[in-house]
């Protein structure tokens, strides 16, 4: 019988994490009479009762795993602790809010049986997504498939099947801090497939990406698969530095000739306007990737568990229960 694990980041979710494991659990038991089950929750440190509601379940299902992580770490991390832990045939990510819908877990299984290492979701956005997320999420895809080489679906989710060989690259080869899950996936290559969803409304609690999130997250994505903004900033460079060398040009001609240019503060003030704040976008841009780079040299652990039930303790080096 083939192994299955479902990989589950969550954070401040007791409002909903109770009836996202009795839905996700109803549709785990159809699969059983061809796959051991079992389902792992990452809690990224929650301020609310999720973390409890997680122990009082998994005392009750030992096929249910939780790992409590010493700090809020972020959303990528912990499906990447949940990757590092989960052996298993299959492994599914999904979140725990109900609005990756467990119904279609069958259908990911059926491409993985049809031999697919990574099955990709795309997300049909309902009605009640705002506009504004919509559209700014179609223009980042837009931008980073015009950068990048990697090319990532428009409207892909974190919602995805990976077998065993996919997982064992990101537990031992792809390893940098910042990660790009979605971009990685595409990166990896293997066979692959997708699946459309709809996204399914909250049944309670609130999103936890704030707009301020979400630009970090873009801004990951962009630094991680494209070196563009780099050139950008140096042809931008390149092109002001000519301008000036033509405008000095222009200057000395002038002064031959006798004349010189009308007097203006407007004029002045636009040039260095425009010409500082492009040196602080530039500055910016590589300032991006030296962050970028500054984490990888740290060597800093990717995420800390402090908790584990329901896995061995040598597995995570927290205490299990």
């Amino acid at each position: 019988m083939k192994t299955l694990a479902v990989v589950c980041p969550v954070y401040n979710e007791a409002a909903v994490i109770e009836a996202f494991y009795d839905e996700l659990k109803r549709v785990l038991l159809s699969v059983e009479p061809h796959y051991a089950t079992r389902i792992m929750f990452v809690v990224d440190r929650s301020e609310d009762a999720t973390l409890s509601i997680l122990e009082r379940i998994a005392a009750v299902d030992r096929s249910v795993q939780v790992l409590a992580l010493s700090s809020r770490f972020g959303h990528q991390m912990s499906l990447l602790a949940g990757i590092d832990h989960a052996d298993a045939d299959a492994i599914i990510m999904m979140d725990s809010d109900l609005q990756h819908p467990p119904k279609i877990l069958p259908r990911l299984l059926a491409e993985f049986e049809n031999g697919c290492e990574i099955v990709h979701t795309l997300r049909e956005d309902s009605p009640e997504v705002s506009w504004f997320k919509r559209v700014t999420s179609r223009m980042f895809y837009r931008l980073i498939n015009m950068i990048s080489d990697v090319q990532i679906m428009p409207n892909a989710a974190d919602f995805r099947l990976i077998s065993r060989r996919v997982a064992d690259v990101f537990k031992t080869r792809i390893r940098e801090r910042n990660q790009f899950l979605r971009g990685l996936f595409g990166w990896v290559g293997f066979r692959a497939a997708t699946v459309p969803f709809r996204v399914q409304p909250r049944r309670a609690g609130a999103t936890k990406y704030s707009i301020h999130r979400m630009v970090r997250f873009g801004l990951d994505g962009v630094v991680s698969f494209s070196k563009s903004p780099l050139q950008a900033a140096t042809l931008f460079g390149f092109v002001f530095a000519a301008l000036g060398f033509v405008l000095a040009l222009l200057t000395i001609a002038q002064s031959l000739r006798g004349s010189r240019f009308p007097s203006g503060w407007a004029t002045l003030i636009v040039l260095s306007a425009i010409l500082s704040g492009t040196q602080l976008i530039c500055l910016g841009i590589i300032g991006e990737y030296l962050a970028a780079i500054f984490d990888e040299v740290k060597q800093r652990p990717h995420y800390l568990v402090e908790r584990a039930i329901n896995v061995e303790a040598s597995e995570t080096g927290a205490p299990a229960r």
